[in-house]
């Protein structure tokens, strides 16, 4: 293959008009060569942090829509199917990506469970991460969320850290509002990198004490906007990443998008795409070309370097992205699920209170952080209920590997006048979790997702709606266009509900996510993320 264009090439900060050669899937030149050929070649973007599983799309499938946007390799975390199926669901993983080109690189998860205060699926202690690390597929330790466990010394955390460090692969970290001593106390014990920070501050202290910081930018957890002012003086050591990814969005861009928003700003292009191709292969020891001589053949072409449109991908010589179509054909697999429980009774969902004030989740719109507050309590019958009025509704966290009794609590935010919404998505458990406005419509919401092994649905008195994801209960089978319409559909359905979040399901699957504070519900009751506790509903 020879390809002509505008090069951009990044270490020298230089566009050259030239001509690259590719010899069994390796660039074996790159001249200097006149033409008037106007398209640009550069290396591919590289997504820094993801969770592959929140796309609710298998990797292969995911493979098949981000070479779309240039995107030719992930940094990818299986800790949300490891959660639910343990190692034989990060196996599944790099068994299902490798059946494409796609370059997935995949960590060992380093939290499952998540914290002790939840119930999961299944547990990765630091004999299996010994294990996972002495697997060439496994590139790095996945974000350490258990901070408090690295501040306090947890004996079981340090090992699996050690395991990391024992075969050379680097630590990602996970410490939202960490600064200070306690911050340079993890950054000693061998993470180097953060996702998390929501204040330019708090990544300027992350980066001067020497982190990578990831600039995040989900379809639930927006950090651009208060991080992207790092970039003139840190890029060297920043990165780009979604985290979460839901289908619909992931249809309209990805990395690509990040990019054009930092030009739109007036960001240098080279500094730019150096945190969106160079970095992650650097930091990861990635086994991904950075258009240079000798390297694989993993490049793009974009039409022009303000908004990334992607004309062509390439990964190691191979096409798998041209004319508007991708390339990447679909793949059979096997489905694997972990979902045992019963359905629900109404009466399951019933609080016998008296008190007049309750503990509310404030949920916040584009971030995982919520606030507590305290609000009245309104009871029915000696039961506590929804009270749509002052968009203070109930909502539960149903256990899915157990037949255990629901835990309750009130959220604030999701704005729903009548039915409820679910889903088994659900950070980082995947339990169920349900918010509704009455007891009738969560049950109904709960059973649907019960019935289904696994989704997420919408109800109302008259109608329900569900979008299945029989794999874990957290991924579907379907190919990404129908999955991705299914989901905006849903989305609409909620929002005529009275949702006025604008991702109602993404922010749900993140209301039982403990180490994010501040105040969240487990399967076994409301949890306070600062003080790492469980808290009483009833003030």
């Amino acid at each position: 293959m020879k390809i002509q264009g505008q090069i951009v090439d990044i270490p020298n900060k230089r566009i050259f008009s030239g001509e690259i050669t590719v010899t069994n899937g390796k660039i074996s030149a790159i001249e200097e060569v006149s033409h008037n050929i106007q398209q640009f070649i550069l290396p591919g973007f590289v997504d820094a942090h993801i969770h592959i599983e929140s796309s609710m799309l298998v990797p292969s499938e995911f493979a098949r829509i981000a070479v779309n946007h240039g995107t030719i390799a992930t940094v990818s975390d299986p800790h949300e199917i490891a959660n639910v199926l343990g190692v034989e669901g990060v196996e599944f993983m790099i068994k299902n990506g490798k059946q494409t080109p796609f370059k997935f690189n995949f960590g060992a998860p380093s939290c499952v469970p998540a914290t002790t205060f939840e119930s999961a699926g299944a547990v990765i202690d630091s004999e299996g991460i010994r294990k996972l690390m002495a697997n060439p597929d496994i590139t790095y330790l996945a974000e350490m969320m258990n901070y408090p466990g690295v501040l306090f010394d947890d004996e079981e955390v340090l090992k699996k850290i050690a395991w990391a460090k024992h075969y050379n692969k680097p630590v990602d970290g996970h410490a939202p509002g960490l600064r200070g001593d306690d911050l340079t106390k993890y950054i000693n014990a061998g993470i180097s990198t953060d996702h998390e920070c929501f204040t330019y501050e708090e990544g300027l202290e992350k980066l001067q004490k020497g982190m990578k910081v990831l600039i995040r930018e989900g379809s639930a957890a927006k950090n651009f906007e208060a991080l992207i002012d790092l970039l003139p003086e840190h890029y060297e050591n920043m990165m780009f990443c979604s985290d979460d990814k839901h289908p619909d969005d992931l249809l309209l861009g990805h990395i690509n998008q990040l990019c054009a928003r930092a030009i739109s700003k007036g960001f240098d292009v080279f500094k730019i795409l150096q945190m969106a191709c160079v970095n992650p292969v650097k930091h990861y020891n990635l086994s991904v070309g950075l258009l240079q001589v000798n390297d694989a053949a993993d490049f793009i072409v974009v039409e022009d370097l303000s908004h990334f449109k992607t004309l062509k991908t390439v990964i190691n010589g191979e096409v798998v992205f041209e004319n508007g179509q991708s390339l990447i054909p679909h793949t059979e697999f096997e489905i694997l699920n972990n979902f045992n429980t019963s359905k629900k009774q109404v009466s399951d969902f019933r609080i016998e209170s008296s008190a007049k004030k309750i503990r509310v989740i404030e949920a916040l719109e584009g971030q995982l952080v919520t606030n507590e507050l305290i609000e009245d309590a309104l009871i029915e019958n000696g039961n506590l209920i929804s009270n749509i009025e002052k968009d203070i509704l109930k909502m539960t966290v149903v256990n899915r590997y157990n037949n255990d009794k629901p835990s309750m609590a009130f959220i604030k935010n999701f704005g729903l006048k009548s039915g409820a919404i679910a889903s088994s998505v659900g950070h980082d458990s995947h339990n169920i979790i349900a918010v509704g406005a009455t007891d009738e419509a969560i049950c109904k919401a709960v059973n649907v997702i019960i019935e289904n092994k696994g989704g997420i649905c919408a109800v109302s008195e008259t109608d329900s709606h569900i979008v299945s994801l029989p794999v874990a209960g957290i991924m579907s089978n379907q190919d990404a266009k129908t999955i991705g319409e299914a989901y905006g559909k849903l989305d609409k359905i909620a929002k005529q509900l009275g949702s006025t979040l604008n991702a109602p399901y993404m922010t749900l699957s993140f209301m039982a996510l403990l180490v994010i504070p501040s105040l969240k519900l487990s399967d076994k009751g409301l949890f306070d993320g600062n003080t790492f506790k469980f808290t009483s509903l009833e003030v």
